[in-house]
């Protein structure tokens, strides 16, 4: 049974102050209740591993509002829907998840004296319901799988817990570790205060060293599978850099990986997850070591470096501190680990040290603050506030902070946590972190690199902005309920690190009006900080982070996470009614008109990015805008001091750290990252990981056939025999003519008054292959025109041009004539082209294709007013299922342009294609995610882990991997 704490066990809050916040109505409306303002609709969602055919999870007539994607509300019903699947008890609704969140939080709000009136709880209870259902921001998964719910109500995703030299404290730390696991969450440890095994014990014999116990640690972490299904176990164990077993620690996982290459080369399955695994040590937890200036600087000075007893303090060995430096390095370019975190730069921010030191972080390495504490987190949607003039909206971005960061501290209030020890901490220093999601993507909205100085200033402004806001909000509560309890005493502290925060905001250099007008705001904002906090004191002893945002970014239908750039250019997007398609990313579109291109450009360019996954060459993009386009992955891919710049941009405004790992190719160096963790020292970074492609043996690796080949990254020969480029297949588009004589049919029109008539002819099976256009009362040239676009459009069809993608490049075209016409089923036309192809649709495209794409029958219509459904029930009585899976046949040369609908968002660039092209149609590609369509288009590996429970490629979202398919993660909220 889990060591469950009540958040009414000691250590309860200082009493009220004041007399409550008063809530001021900003983004719902007076009289109305969020939901009311929205059009909801049910969904069916059924699950299946694509390799092994079963289903995995079933739910139908789940209800969203109509904007959430196939995907966010796929990954929210599986996720975070509570009770038994099939049972009365369960979840079904959108509405019954964000309420029983909402009403907790408001209710606890209410009997903890927040609030001046019951008026004010309402207004709080609506604006917090409104932000969520419209995807404004989220909390942290903890959140949405306990809250509200009879299981304990752990609202936190990260947790920091701490050992002693000694068995008792060595065996509870296993157990902790444990429950913590168990209840879906992380944790994180500094073992240095564990005894070397060069030192002796009081009996006389020699100690086992913090690397022993590791073992037994690992262990436990890989039998217990974190939050069942949703998570496995994340931990992170760090050693300080001058522990007498340092070396034996850097080593430990780097020795491993060649344990794994001699039991693969002796025939045994070691893919990740693979039947022998298992039987490799150290690879459920992070490492990192944690290095002081001191350290640091006899690595600058080639100097050597004393290891300390852990009993005495006294330096029992010296060693050259670059060679030190220089495994670590290596250990890492072998195997991703450790990384650093510097401890000087830490505790230098530290708002407690009375209290005592920071010694370790989460497993994400985001949340840093005392042993024996927790963080709960919320992350908001930078896009969300991004305005139709491409600026951001920093005022309505501080309310939105305003809100969420009272609710964080609200659920300290009534929240349980595994341990006591954590309990009292948490509730004494009340540490939150609220960060942001989507960085990359609103960067590439406002025409901003990511690597530049303005993607970092914009960065810098909204960043300073979000935690000067939360610091304003947390010294109001102070003068309403209360300082934290810890604060008295560490209160001179505190406020130094505030005049930190202040000084790195006045030395950030905006470079437009854009980011000038939220580091106008953000100044504002520490200035209050200042003054407020002189006379309130804080509610909260930290108040922000970078997390990486897995599940709850695709919660929120983000395109990037956390801090980080684009993944690529080019994505799947689910479809209503089953089956995807590949869209290039809806940012790009809204960019290009930023930068000036017109939209015959943007199409063009838009058509090139589908076919390439990249912006080299692309028809009319001037060379000096490529750096906006610049992404994670591909050929353009960030170079990785592009990464560590823009951690330096955020970093002095965030109370934490920054869930991120520095991405390299395969082909760097050992010195490379040698430069990297010495930057970022210099930087004033906290934390620094790094990932060379392909470096870990057992990372299932994407050859021809998406299979791992188990390549060794260390041999060439190797290297050479199995190469990781995918092979790229190009099916030639095949002409299908229609028979001589063929089934067609001429529809008479009226659209604006002017008349016409088309004509469509069908092949054999019933697909559309041609179409005729003439208008009446037109001139030659006009008629010229129409017939030789009704020419292309049919020579189009017949190469296997999907006909839904004539349909949405053209209806919603607007010119005249258009209004009213004499088409029951299409009462209105914005042109003849929005006509005659919603007209096409009507006759040609079944039910689930027309779903997609918003074309309706007016029988459908009608139903749809009768039933809550436009969807004909079948003869069967069955409905037909909603299938969340994804399944894309290899586009043809033909279909595989995309295009852009009217109104900037892009439509999809390649949909499943039809069976008239035998060759495309009898080779299905193996492509199942994003990841994987981008090794299809680039011929390059994706080097991320498969999901444990689709089977998909995962991506990478801060310093873990998150599937898009389903929303499993390897431990990050």
């Amino acid at each position: 049974m889990t060591e469950t704490v009540s958040g009414g066990a000691k250590g309860a809050q200082s009493g009220k102050t004041g007399n409550g916040l008063k809530i001021d109505r900003v983004f719902s409306t007076a009289g109305v209740h969020p939901y009311d303002e929205l059009t909801w609709e049910r969904r069916d969602v059924v699950q299946t591993n694509w390799k092994t055919g079963v289903t995995v999870f079933e739910q139908r007539g789940v209800e969203y509002p109509d904007f959430w994607s196939v995907n966010a509300s796929t990954i929210v019903t599986t996720k975070y829907f509570r009770g038994a699947v099939g049972t009365d008890v369960r979840e079904w609704s959108l509405k019954q998840l964000i309420d029983r969140i909402v009403k907790t939080y408001t209710k606890a709000g209410t009997d903890h004296g927040y609030f001046e009136s019951a008026a004010d709880a309402e207004v709080f209870e609506h604006e917090l319901t409104w932000l969520l259902v419209h995807q404004y921001f989220s909390f942290n998964s903890p959140v949405w799988f306990n809250v509200g719910t009879p299981s304990p109500q752990q609202v936190s995703a990260c947790f920091i817990l701490s050992v002693d030299d000694s068995m008792d404290s060595i065996l509870n730390w296993y157990k902790e570790e444990g429950f913590i696991f168990k209840g879906g969450s992380g944790a994180g440890l500094n073992l240095s205060r564990i005894r070397s095994s060069k030192e002796l014990l009081s009996s006389g014999g020699t100690a086992s060293g913090p690397v022993s116990f590791m073992r037994g640690a690992d262990a436990s972490a890989g039998t217990i599978k974190s939050g069942g299904a949703t998570r496995r176990a994340a931990k992170m164990v760090v050693l300080d850099v001058d522990h007498p077993d340092i070396e034996e620690f850097v080593m430990t996982k780097a020795k491993e990986e060649d344990k794994i290459r001699a039991l693969r080369d002796a025939g045994f399955d070691m893919d990740l997850g693979g039947a022998d695994i298992t039987s490799v040590q150290y690879q459920n937890a992070n490492n990192s070591v944690r290095v002081n200036d001191a350290f640091m600087r006899a690595v600058e000075d080639g100097t050597e470096f004393g290891l300390r007893s852990r009993g005495t303090g006294e330096v029992i060995e010296t060693v050259d501190a670059r060679d030190l430096f220089r495994k670590i390095s290596e250990a890492a370019w072998a195997c991703a680990d450790p990384g650093l975190q510097y401890d000087d730069t830490i505790n230098d921010w530290h708002t407690n040290p009375e209290t005592g030191r920071i010694t370790a972080s989460n497993p994400c390495s985001e949340y840093m603050s005392l042993d024996n504490s927790s963080c709960n987190l919320a992350s908001l949607n930078l896009l969300k506030f991004l305005k139709d003039d491409d600026t951001f909206d920093a005022e309505l971005f501080a309310k939105a902070v305003e809100f969420i960061i009272t609710a964080m501290d609200i659920s300290i209030c009534f929240a349980d946590f595994p341990t006591e020890a954590i309990g009292d901490t948490t509730r004494d220093y009340r540490q939150l972190g609220i960060g942001y999601a989507n960085l990359g993507a609103l960067l590439m909205a406002m025409g901003l690199g990511y690597d530049s100085d303005g993607g970092r200033a914009m960065a810098a402004t909204i960043t300073s902005l979000m935690t000067g806001t939360s610091y304003k909000r947390s010294a109001e509560l102070a003068g309403i309920v209360g300082p934290y309890n810890g604060y008295a005493r560490n209160a001179e502290a505190h406020k130094r690190v505030m005049r930190k925060h202040q000084a790195a905001n006045d030395t950030v250099r905006t470079l437009g009006i854009a980011d000038r007008q939220v580091h106008q705001l953000a100044t504002q904002a520490w200035a209050d900080v200042q003054e407020i906090g002189a006379a309130n004191g804080f509610r909260n002893a930290q108040a922000s982070v970078l997390a990486p945002t897995g599940t709850i970014g695709f919660m929120m239908d983000c395109d990037t996470t956390g801090i980080e750039p684009d993944f690529s250019l080019v994505k799947f997007k689910k479809l209503v009614g089953g089956g995807s398609m590949q869209i290039v990313n809806q940012t790009i579109p809204r960019a290009l008109r930023k930068l000036g291109y017109v939209e015959e450009q943007v199409e063009a360019i838009v058509s090139y990015i589908a076919e390439h996954g990249h912006v080299i060459d692309a028809p009319s993009l001037k060379t000096e805008h490529y750096e906006i386009f610049d992404t994670a992955m591909g050929v353009r891919a960030l170079a990785p001091m592009g990464h560590v710049r823009m951690m330096a941009a955020a970093q002095p405004f965030l109370s934490g750290a920054i869930s991120k790992t520095v991405n390299l190719p395969e082909s760097a160096t050992v010195e490379e990252i040698e430069d990297i963790y010495l930057q970022s020292w210099k930087l004033g970074l906290k934390a620094t990981a790094v990932y060379r492609d392909n470096c870990k043996v057992g990372q299932p690796l994407s050859g021809g056939k998406g299979e791992n080949k188990g390549a060794d990254s260390n041999a060439a020969a190797v290297v050479e025999a199995e190469p990781k480029v995918i092979e790229k297949v190009v099916y030639a588009p095949v002409r299908k003519r229609l028979p001589k004589s063929r089934i067609a049919r001429t529809t008479s029109f009226t659209v604006g008054g002017a008349e016409g008539y088309m004509t469509s002819g069908a092949h054999e099976d019933g697909t559309l292959g041609e179409i005729f256009l003439k208008l009446g009362k037109q001139g030659s040239t006009l008629a010229g025109v129409m017939d030789a676009f009704s020419i292309s459009i049919s020579i189009g069809l017949q190469y296997g041009v999907p006909l839904e993608t004539f349909v949405s490049k053209y209806t919603n075209q607007r010119f005249e004539p258009a209004g009213l016409t004499d088409d029951a089923d299409i009462r209105m036309a914005q042109s003849v082209m929005d006509y005659v192809f919603r007209r096409l649709a009507l006759d040609y495209l079944d039910f689930e294709t027309r779903e997609g794409l918003g074309i309706y029958s007016a029988d459908e219509r009608q139903r749809y007013l009768e039933t809550g459904s436009y969807e004909p029930v079948p003869e069967t009585g069955n409905n037909s299922a909603e299938l969340i899976e994804i399944d894309v046949l290899e586009p043809t040369a033909a279909a595989d342009a995309p295009v852009v609908e009217q109104g900037g968002a892009p439509a999809p660039s390649v949909v499943e294609t039809p069976a008239a092209n035998e060759a495309a149609s009898a080779k299905p590609t193996t492509a199942h995610t994003s990841a994987e369509l981008l090794e299809q288009i680039t011929g390059t590996a994706v080097d991320s882990p498969l999901c444990f429970t689709c089977g998909t490629k995962m991506r990478p979202a801060g310093s873990c991997y998150v599937c898009e398919g389903c929303g499993s993660t390897s431990g990050c909220s």
